[in-house]
């Protein structure tokens, strides 16, 4: 099993549910077009199936934790549009397509991104949810804006771009990937646990706790990847992060120095399974597939 395969039915559901989602916009043909190009041409779904599977594991309602993946995952898109914006990483190529900015143009694709993030907002906002009380959907909306602003993905990315042709300390690359990319991942695993019942809430600290390791584990085999992966495999260029000068745990410790880190943090967050009282097998499987993937 290859980690698409196992994402391949929380995908269908989560990109059915977008597609008739963007469906209703109509305002703007070409600005609706670009939103689907962002979030809608491929994408592993990581985040929604992490979201989906702590839910489920937590007795959440099936819609509740569907409609919480897809809000996510419109907050990962408008990312990635905005990341490889010319302003920012400067990226032609996207999952194996034109990024947005090339496929539409920057104007369109600046607004593509800002109309995906607060779509994301509204579907967890329009209307109740099935089985959680009104402060627990607002603690859902929190969760998400955190963890994609000031002190969270956003801040992530400012850390990036100041380090362009730096060499950070650990620690210092610790702290920018904890929020680029961790952040949002250990969302997911909030998300997931809010969506359940309210015997579920008490180990939200342990999902977090087990997010926050596999969040840095995925950062850093990304970095790997950047150097040992191909163009057509990862659908991005091969070796843009070293070419661009970007401080990646590769540069700072080496190829194998980096694989003993991945390693390090995997062992980390499978243990951390280990304090939560609920049959964890799918989290497991979830993260070995995810941390030894080839794109």
């Amino acid at each position: 099993m290859t980690i698409n395969s196992l994402t391949a039915e929380t995908r269908e559901q989560v990109d059915r549910f977008l597609e008739q989602k963007l469906g209703t916009l109509t305002l703007n043909e070409r600005l609706n077009q670009a939103m689907q190009h962002g979030v809608l041409l491929g994408g592993k779904r990581i985040r929604p199936y992490l979201v989906m599977t702590v839910a489920d594991i937590c007795g959440a309602d099936k819609q509740d934790a569907l409609r919480a993946s897809a809000a996510i995952e419109l907050i990962h898109a408008y990312s990635l549009i905005h990341d490889d914006l010319p302003a920012m990483d400067n990226d032609d190529l996207r999952r194996g397509q034109p990024t947005c900015h090339i496929a539409y143009d920057e104007a369109t694709a600046i607004l593509a991104g800002d109309a995906l993030q607060t779509l994301a907002f509204e579907i967890l906002t329009e209307q109740a949810m099935h089985q959680l009380p009104a402060i627990r959907q607002l603690q859902l909306v929190h969760v998400l804006a955190k963890a994609s602003g000031a002190e969270g993905m956003c801040a992530g990315q400012a850390i990036d771009l100041q380090a362009t042709a730096k060499t950070l300390t650990e620690s210092a690359l610790e702290q920018m990937h904890v929020s680029k990319t961790g952040a949002l991942i250990a969302a997911a695993a909030s998300m997931g646990v809010l969506c359940g019942s309210s015997e579920a809430q008490q180990w939200l600290p342990q999902f977090e706790k087990f997010a926050r390791y596999l969040g840095l584990a995925f950062q850093v085999q990304d970095d790997i990847l950047d150097v040992t992966g191909n163009t057509e495999a990862l659908g991005k260029p091969q070796g843009s992060d070293t070419a661009s000068e970007k401080s990646t745990y590769v540069r700072l410790l080496g190829i194998e120095g980096a694989k003993e880190r991945l390693q390090n943090l995997h062992n980390k967050a499978l243990q951390s399974l280990d304090d939560i009282p609920y049959n964890t097998d799918k989290l497991e499987q979830f993260s070995d597939l995810l941390l030894k993937r080839d794109h």
